[in-house]
């Protein structure tokens, strides 16, 4: 049995790797594991935020299915998981970070405190180290540290110019972020294996909020972290349509920088520069703490008997279109990075152009533990890419995302559109040349990804491209109508037993 070592970092953008060829982000600890692997340079996350984005990576089932369309929507127990997988093949799971995945009420007495946070923990797992949101784990840690705060909002003030957009540090040191922090408990962990092992590092970062230690909070100058894929002025990017207006009118810079106020389409290029360079310095802290973990594992003298899968849940806007954070249509938000290395194939250095998915990894997985899923999956396995150059016949040739925008405690978003909760979806599919958009009960987008790559002239509307509207939306209802649960229409019972048939979608 290999180990398998899982990671997943949270908001991180497909292109910002030095193996793919970004001329700014330092990643070589990543790109060291990609040149012993391969790299998937089209990778897709299915949804956001983080809980749905999680249900479809864990699942290997698109959100149509698995109806996780929020942070708190419960995912239902029926489904199989990489978790429940693992424990079939003999592994015990164990999870560093979090899952972001909501108990299901069903199956879970009322009043059980589970019920009451959307951070529950994926079932099948094992925990060693539970991180949520308000970090008291990561907290502990520090004050054993010699650093003590009340909260995690503490925590992250810089130590200077509180409220504003700054370069500056917070009070804790470059040892001692919560990357580093889990870090140091898997390799703590590591050291008492004596079995083949399943790990789960789910790291927070570059999650906001923005800010990060020394040296990487000055390791990139806002000078050098290039421009910005938007329109020419807020009004012209909210003109494109209304969920675009909507979040520019309510993204709050609270959300991601500490102490800040107002809202995001309001910062300056100065102050976007400032946050984008930031970032990118909170790309290179958990690059280095990979560094570490892969440090760890090669002590340990398991390097060659050690599946790797790094990639993030979804990415990021930042600063493109004038906003932060995640979710929409724009690809911005959900190309994702993805590397695998997998020591009994012969795939190094390899990089991968075909359009491969979050749902992917499910299967992959399950195939390398040598156990079957439990239900039918929308993703295919990955692993032909790790041996052969040339994508397996009948690959798809487009990315698919989902992406819901109800509110259902607070319905501020059903106000806002005069819409009720199930009208507030959307559905992309994305090919070389169109990404059309798919909404409930709003208008629909057409973009010509050749001539308009950063999706501000929508053609949906206009009669010269009526025939591509009609054959992208077709699309989007054949891949609807493919991906219905097959778990059990691809059985049938007769009186020479169940008939099964596989499929490869």
């Amino acid at each position: 049995m290999l180990n398998i070592l899982f990671i997943t970092a949270d908001q991180w953008r497909g292109e910002c790797l030095g193996v793919a060829g970004h001329p700014v982000v330092k990643t070589p600890n990543v790109d060291a594991l990609a040149a012993e692997g391969t790299t998937f340079l089209r990778h897709y996350s299915n949804a956001a935020p983080c809980s749905p984005a999680r249900a479809c990576l864990y699942t290997g089932l698109y959100q149509m299915t698995n109806r996780v369309v929020r942070n708190g929507s419960p995912l239902s127990a029926r489904f199989d998981n990489v978790a429940l997988a693992a424990r079939r093949a003999g592994y015990a799971p164990t999870l560093f970070g979090y899952t972001d995945q909501s108990a299901d009420p069903t199956v879970v007495p009322q009043g059980d405190p589970r019920l009451l946070t959307y951070e529950g923990v994926l079932p099948g797992f094992d925990v060693r180290v539970r991180l949520p949101e308000d970090d008291r784990p990561w907290l502990s840690w520090l004050q054993q540290q010699g650093r003590s705060f009340t909260s995690s909002a503490l925590a992250h003030l810089p130590v200077r110019d509180v409220g504003k957009i700054t370069s500056a540090p917070p009070a804790y040191n470059k040892d001692q972020t919560q990357t580093a922090f889990l870090a140091g408990e898997f390799a703590r962990w590591l050291a008492e294996q004596d079995r083949p092992w399943f790990a789960h590092l789910s790291f927070l970062r570059p999650h906001p909020p923005f800010i990060v230690p020394e040296p990487y909070n000055t390791m990139v100058s806002p000078d050098e972290v290039g421009g910005f894929r938007r329109a020419s002025s807020v009004a012209a990017e909210a003109a494109v349509h209304p969920l675009v207006d909507l979040a520019l009118k309510s993204t709050r810079l609270s959300s991601f920088v500490p102490g800040g106020d107002g809202l995001v389409a309001d910062l300056t290029e100065a102050q976007f520069r400032q946050i984008k360079a930031t970032y990118f310095g909170m790309i290179a802290e958990v690059d280095d703490q990979l560094g570490r973990v892969f440090a760890a594992v090669r002590a340990a003298g398991q390097w060659n008997d050690t599946l790797i899968v790094f990639t993030s849940d979804h990415a990021e806007l930042m600063g493109d279109h004038y906003l932060l954070g995640k979710g929409g249509y724009h690809d911005q938000s959900q190309h994702v990075p993805l590397v695998i290395r997998d020591p009994l194939r012969p795939a190094r250095g390899r990089t991968v152009e075909a359009f491969t998915e979050a749902v992917d990894l499910y299967p992959t997985l399950l195939e390398a533990m040598g156990v079957a899923p439990l239900h039918a999956g929308d993703g295919r396995s990955l692993s032909p890419f790790l041996s052969e150059s040339e994508p397996p016949g009948g690959w798809r040739d487009a990315a698919h995302w989902e992406f819901d925008i109800r509110d259902i405690s607070g319905q501020a978003t059903e106000t806002a559109f005069g819409l009720d909760s199930v009208s507030l979806s959307m559905a992309v599919v994305r090919t070389e040349r169109w990404k059309y958009v798919h909404f409930a009960a709003m208008p629909p987008l057409l973009f010509d990804l050749v001539d308009d790559p950063d999706n501000f002239r929508n053609l949906a509307t206009d009669p010269a491209h009526a025939a591509i509207r009609a054959e992208m939306a077709e699309r989007l209802l054949t891949w609807r109508a493919k991906h219905l649960d097959q778990t059990l229409a691809l059985q049938e019972l007769t009186p020479r037993g169940i008939a099964r048939v596989a499929v490869t979608r």
